[in-house]
């Protein structure tokens, strides 16, 4: 993970915006970069003297864009748009989204489209290097004019108002709360040396304007979901040998013949773990049983559609990241409103990702029960109890990864196609894509939880072969699952286990 990470409006990329949120990398701005603001900020202020009315420069915003706002008014107009649009509710935003959302917005003001003063988006770097955190709560965006709640509360913390989190700079990444200091934006960047902004014209709106909130969470989504998709995999590898199924469904001409990019990939990794396992041998020529279930002989087909889903998601991140999305934008000698701002494209991405992830929650799930239900695993224990009756062994695993994957299907229905109007009905669709953003957290957040229900089945099965030994790869899994987790002689409460395979499959990364 890189320690430093320079911006120039144009190359962001998701390994970056890991390295500032949760790795505390540097920011620093790219000299050309300052040096692109110019012309357009020319513009602006060419705009300001003038008497025309221009959208965003001096006018009101939304259904209030017809008022024309006096030059001795252009401050206070700048200010009032800020402190009344930072209005969210609900929870704060875990310090993650809030550094990640922090760099997209001061990314995305480097583009020269956007026509604010330098000054912007320097003092933003100069927050995030010094660790203070605007406090956002989670709702208030629809998704459309900008994530402007979320947004507005950033602003709001670089003029020197409202109150910040403040994590002290010899924290490791592991942050904890005793590490970090509720304050007032005032006081914070006092005792840091950063002099608050007092916005000019459209800054403000710059501000407030943008995608940042949405994509933030889609980022972070985008690049844990390529780890749990890895992860999954390998569930589903020790489950197959727990219950001695068959790797023929992974036979590469098979998925040759049905070319999707994430089918070939999901069956090559298949392929790759079950290599060299002694239990399949075992039961090579003896088994009558020529296929498996669907959440077995399908991973592929379904694993692979899920890949493909994430790339799409992650695809739409890479575009967004470096977008201008501010509102209106400056071309030339020219100003010009228009909707960059609509979440349409992330609020999609975001639901797809959350119906992709259910979908291989669900599927996990589904392997959990043949796992622990006698009538469906021959040869294993009912609920793998080691005295099954007096014991109830992993009944509530798959009881517990049942209801939740339960949530994961009511958290699939799409948020982008419910669109709410605001602003008057100037704003008459919206995506909701913070909505649908968040949920697709959710579902990621859910979905290792299942996977870590499964992990924890998995390598009990695997027991009931010994001496048998599964493939190297496998074997490698099932040692890191005993390494947190000892196997069940008798019924215990597992909340414990199944958390802690938890973090380890958030935290580690499967190659």
């Amino acid at each position: 993970m890189p320690t430093s990470v320079i911006l120039d409006g144009a190359s962001l990329r998701v390994e970056g915006v890991i390295a500032v949120a949760r790795g505390f990398a540097s920011v620093s701005i790219q000299p050309a970069a300052i040096e692109r603001l110019a012309p357009a900020r020319r513009v602006v202020e060419d705009a300001v003297r003038s008497d025309d009315a221009v959208y965003g420069i001096n006018t009101g915003f939304g259904k209030l864009a017809s008022v024309k706002i006096a030059p001795d008014q252009l401050l206070e107009l700048q200010r009032n748009l800020v402190v009344s649009h930072a209005s969210g509710v609900g929870d704060p935003l875990p310090l993650d989204i809030v550094r990640a959302l922090m760099l997209l917005r001061l990314n995305g003001l480097l583009n020269p489209c956007s026509g604010v003063r330098p000054t912007v988006p320097e003092r933003l770097a100069e927050m995030l290097n010094r660790r203070i955190h605007p406090v956002i709560p989670e709702h208030g965006s629809v998704g459309a004019s900008g994530d402007l709640a979320p947004l507005a509360h950033v602003a709001w913390a670089l003029m020197g108002e409202g109150p910040v989190d403040v994590v002290a700079t010899d924290a490791s990444p592991s942050v904890s709360a005793r590490d970090i200091r509720r304050e007032q934006a005032g006081d914070a960047l006092r005792a840091a040396g950063i002099e608050p902004v007092v916005y000019e014209a459209k800054e403000g709106l710059a501000l407030i304007n943008g995608t940042q909130a949405q994509t933030a969470v889609l980022s972070l989504a985008v690049h844990d979901a390529r780890n749990l998709w890895r992860w999954g995999h390998g569930a589903a590898a020790m489950t197959l040998e727990a219950l001695k199924g068959t790797p023929e469904a992974f036979d590469e001409r098979i998925h040759q013949a049905r070319p999707h990019p994430g089918q070939l990939k999901s069956a090559a990794i298949m392929r790759e773990l079950l290599a060299g396992s002694a239990i399949r041998e075992s039961h090579r020529h003896g088994d009558v049983r020529v296929q498996d279930a669907y959440s077995i002989r399908c991973v592929p087909q379904i694993m692979g559609a899920v890949g493909d889903a994430i790339e799409h998601a992650a695809a739409v991140v890479a575009v967004e990241l470096n977008a201008a999305t501010d509102n209106p934008l400056v071309f030339d000698n020219d100003i010009v409103s228009g909707g960059n701002f609509h979440g349409q494209p992330v609020a999609m991405a975001s639901d797809f990702l959350a119906i992709a992830l259910t979908s291989l929650a669900g599927m996990a799930e589904r392997r959990i029960e043949r796992l622990v239900n006698p009538d469906l695993s021959p040869g294993l224990p009912p609920f793998l109890a080691t005295n099954p009756g007096l014991e109830s062994g992993f009944m509530m695993v798959q009881i517990t990864a049942a209801a939740i994957a339960g949530e994961c299907r009511v958290l699939s229905t799409p948020a982008s196609v419910q669109s709410i109007p605001t602003d008057a009905n100037q704003e008459d669709v919206v995506p909701m894509g913070m909505t649908a953003a968040l949920k697709a957290r959710r579902v990621h957040e859910n979905a290792q939880r299942i996977i870590a229900c499964e992990l924890l089945c998995g390598a009990q099965g695997l027991e009931h072969h010994r001496p048998l030994e599964s493939s190297p790869a496998v074997e490698k899994l099932y040692e890191r699952v005993r390494a947190i987790v000892s196997p069940l002689t008798g019924d215990r409460s597992l909340t414990a286990d199944i958390e802690n395979l938890t973090q380890l499959v958030r935290e580690e990364v499967l190659a």
